[in-house]
């Protein structure tokens, strides 16, 4: 083990941060160009913008579950977390490379169907980044003793992370996405390959209390935590099989369906009062952590998917490039944000206050600024203004709420429960490309946008409300 990993120095979060910011700069290549590519250059609409969407949470449901069982029990090239993370590095690099030239790729083979290269490509970059972002994260748990010093890793791993992404928007805005895609290959392969190899890890992980419920985890098991969610996968197979059959359904009395009984579990989770093993940790209030983090994703992969249609309704006048480049200068001073905030102002607040009071308030203020957005987003200034808002919590959404669920989970299977945490990221995913982009897509005002956005994150809100958080591991008491 290297001096500055046995220290925890500075330099060595900031390495340690590199694998996970390296499948954060190619999610935000993904979210500036994909959209743009897709309706710009092959002529999608919205909704088939969100079926190709659709690919990367069936990627992450399948991906970071399996990936993260298993590394959690192997043991290869001197790691379990390190063989995953320059793996899926790898692939991830040559996904990217294969997004500007679909139409290519597509003529190579032979094949009209656009909309299915896409689908295929999408997959492969979303199963690559998957692959590792499992990894990535689950190793910060690793090496870093609980309280303090983790929650520190995971908001250095978002400041420095935010940074490569604020250089991500830089480049998509002052240059061009085609740009931004071919620097985001070679960015991605160095930050997944060389990082791992200079951080130790043990060849076996910290093992809780046996007699806490979290020991063993078979699949009926592994099923009832994820109860919250349960309503997000009903829906989910049943939009994804009418999008497959190709029924056009033009009702939305499954959506409200859906919508009642994902609403009935998540109160029902929120209520169950959390008993917390000794050690710390506790099965209901991973459920809980489910629950109020997964209408956060709701919302935000919303914006992320069709804040392009909300540009080109308020913005008409703006051509495809430069919508291009509204979107990433947009997402650039979100990123600025979310970059600044978490080692600057989140780690020493989530100190003082607690990690759960902290990211409550944080997507509190999200809700608000997507309200006003939309009510305000008719001219570019309001747009970058709230967008600098809306970086609040985004800084908090990806680094805190990693911080309070790896305290509530057996340490010894890290990398399973990581994987089923990412769940309450990626079957909201999924919901939001094929549910909302059907209704955003029929919707003749694009505003509506923001105003289901700002619902999601108001409900997320006063879910985090209801999480209990052991303040002696947060503040560091005796």
């Amino acid at each position: 083990m290297l001096a500055f990993q046995k220290n925890l120095t500075n330099g060595f979060y900031t390495l340690l941060s590199l694998p996970a910011s390296a499948m954060g700069f190619a999610l935000s290549v993904q979210i500036a160009a994909l959209s743009w590519l897709l309706t710009t250059q092959y002529g999608l609409d919205l909704h088939d913008v969100g079926f190709v969407w659709a690919a990367g949470p069936i990627a992450g449901i399948l991906g970071q579950v399996i990936i993260g069982a298993i590394s959690d029990n192997i043991w290869f090239w001197g790691g379990r977390r390190r063989p995953f993370i320059i793996i899926g590095g790898v692939l991830a690099a040559l996904s990217l490379l294969a997004l500007p030239n679909i139409g290519i790729i597509s003529s190579a083979l032979n094949v009209e169907a656009i909309l299915g290269i896409a689908v295929l490509i999408a997959l492969t970059l979303d199963l690559s980044i998957n692959i590792s972002f499992n990894p990535t994260r689950s190793v910060i748990a690793d090496v870093t003793p609980k309280g303090h010093e983790r929650t520190k890793g995971y908001t250095w791993m978002q400041t420095v992370s935010g940074s490569f992404g604020v250089l991500a928007y830089v480049i998509g805005t002052f240059w061009n996405n085609y740009a931004l895609i071919y620097i985001g290959v070679g960015l991605v392969l160095v930050m997944s390959i060389i990082p791992p190899l200079f951080i130790t890890e043990s060849p076996t992980l910290e093992h809780s209390d046996p007699s806490t419920p979290n020991q063993k985890l078979g699949f009926w098991n592994g099923c009832k935590i994820i109860e919250p969610l349960w309503g997000f996968i009903l829906y989910s197979v049943y939009a994804f099989i009418i999008k497959m059959a190709g029924i056009d359904v033009e009702h939305y009395w499954v959506e409200a369906i859906c919508l009642i009984v994902t609403l009935g579990l998540i109160i029902k989770t929120l209520i169950v009062k959390e008993h917390q093993n000794p050690d710390g940790t506790s099965e209901q209030g991973f459920k809980k952590v489910l629950a109020a983090h997964a209408f956060t994703w709701l919302g935000v992969q919303s914006m992320f998917i069709y804040i392009i249609g909300f540009i080109k309704q308020n913005l008409p006048e703006l051509s495809d490039n430069q919508t291009g480049q509204v979107i990433s200068a947009g997402f650039l001073i979100l990123s600025v944000v979310s970059a600044i905030l978490p080692a600057l102002l989140l780690e020493p607040l989530a100190k003082k206050l607690g990690r759960v009071k902290v990211h409550t308030y944080c997507i509190a203020s999200m809700a608000l600024a997507y309200f006003v957005l939309s009510q305000m987003g008719d001219n570019k200034f309001s747009i970058y203004v709230m967008m600098a808002f809306l970086g609040i919590g985004w800084a908090s959404t990806i680094s805190l709420p990693f911080a309070i669920m790896s305290q509530k989970v057996n340490a010894a299977k890290m990398g399973l429960f990581m994987g089923l945490f990412n769940l309450s990221v990626v079957l909201p995913q999924l919901v939001s490309s094929l549910g909302i982009g059907k209704y955003i897509n029929q919707v003749d005002n694009k505003d509506m946008l923001f105003v289901v956005c700002g619902v999601c994150l108001l409900i997320s809100a006063v879910a985090w409300c209801f999480i209990k958080e052991d303040l002696h591991q947060t503040l560091d008491l005796k």
